[in-house]
């Protein structure tokens, strides 16, 4: 009986509770949602190219999206990387042409002001004629925009820098609500590389760095996404180490691991707490973690429970699938934003 009511008590433990670099899979949960192909109508002639960074406009229902110009990289074209939805998916703005060579990451600050992170990371730029002048350098770099469109600000220099300069190959940003911007760079595993998040005012003055590319306690491998709980806790999306690490963010002193959530590329987290993350890299993609299915799990950034699970329907695509930026509206309508199958995604409750 002893033995019964231990395992009944172990059953009823929170998904964190159980968590751990070991646990089994969080495949086999329900999926409350229908997918909605084609929501967001690009103007006659343009297509869809691969595109991770996604959010929604302070109004609740308007949707962002910085795509990467028909293709893996806008650095051979001129078209404007950022798109403004309506709530009918109708395209109402756009801008950023030839200013974005990469788009990763977007987000929108409390002022309706749009966040771009131009990660570099893809595409490279075509061959250089070596009788002629050498191009001005570009790229790696995250531009604050207006709504209407116009260069606020941005932060690193152009071309990029390591170690005591920034950034090489950035992947995410986010504001908190004093006005310090957050940002997640490094987009490689290989020892060494460039893994950490940065701290800068509201102005723009770098205030702290933490992390370093490892395995370990406070490290990072592909820092990819960052979130904030109503509590003003700092969600780090750690994607080469397949967990989550929530921190202080003023000490970077971190608070919990958690791996339910799987192996994560976007992250969001609502007003309410409940903590949507998008994995399209699991599976087929990543055979050490290949027991895990892509797709996007939701759960409680209160208790660390997944509920729920919208399943990426490729069964073994040979490289990223499914979503791997996440945003959810006012309604709790899910947009993924696909870089392998170049699309984007409404998700919306059955």
């Amino acid at each position: 009986m002893r033995t019964i009511a231990l395992l009944l008590l172990t059953s009823a433990l929170p998904v964190a509770a159980q968590s751990g670099p070991g646990m089994p899979p969080v495949n086999d949960l329900p999926n409350p949602y229908n997918t909605v192909e084609g929501w967001a109508k690009l103007p006659n002639g343009r297509t869809w190219g691969s595109t991770s960074a996604v959010a929604v406009d302070n109004d609740g229902k308007s949707v962002w999206v910085a795509e990467r110009c028909g293709a893996n990289s806008c650095a051979q074209s001129s078209l404007p990387s950022v798109l403004k939805f309506d709530a009918n998916g109708n395209l109402v703005k756009s801008f950023g042409g030839g200013m974005i060579m990469s788009p990763h990451g977007i987000h929108v600050d409390r002022d309706n002001n749009i966040w771009v992170v131009d990660c570099s990371c893809t595409g490279g730029t075509a061959p250089i004629d070596p009788n002629a002048p050498a191009p001005p350098p570009r790229g790696h770099q995250i531009v604050k925009f207006s709504p209407d469109g116009r260069v606020l600000m941005t932060l690193g220099k152009a071309g990029g820098g390591r170690d005591s300069s920034f950034f090489w190959q950035p992947n995410a940003v986010i504001t908190a609500a004093n006005g310090d911007i957050y940002v997640a760079e490094g987009h490689s595993s290989r020892a060494g590389a460039t893994a950490r998040v940065l701290v800068f005012d509201k102005n723009g003055t770098l205030k702290k760095t933490w992390g370093s590319w490892g395995k370990g306690d406070g490290q990072l491998d592909q820092p990819h996404a960052l979130a904030f709980d109503s509590r003003g806790r700092l969600f780090i999306a750690d994607r080469g180490n397949d967990r989550l690490l929530i921190v202080n963010p003023t000490t970077f002193e971190v608070l919990d691991t958690w791996y339910q959530f799987s192996r994560i590329s976007g992250l969001w987290i609502d007003k309410n707490d409940v903590l949507y993350a998008a994995d399209s890299e699991s599976g087929s993609v990543n055979p050490p973690h290949g027991a895990w299915k892509r797709g996007i799990r939701i759960g409680s950034a209160r208790t660390g429970q997944v509920t729920a699970f919208i399943p990426d329907p490729a069964p073994k695509p040979p490289s990223t699938s499914s979503a791997e930026g996440v945003a959810v509206d006012a309604a709790g309508n899910i947009y993924g934003a696909e870089v392998g199958d170049r699309a984007l995604k409404r998700y919306v409750k059955k």
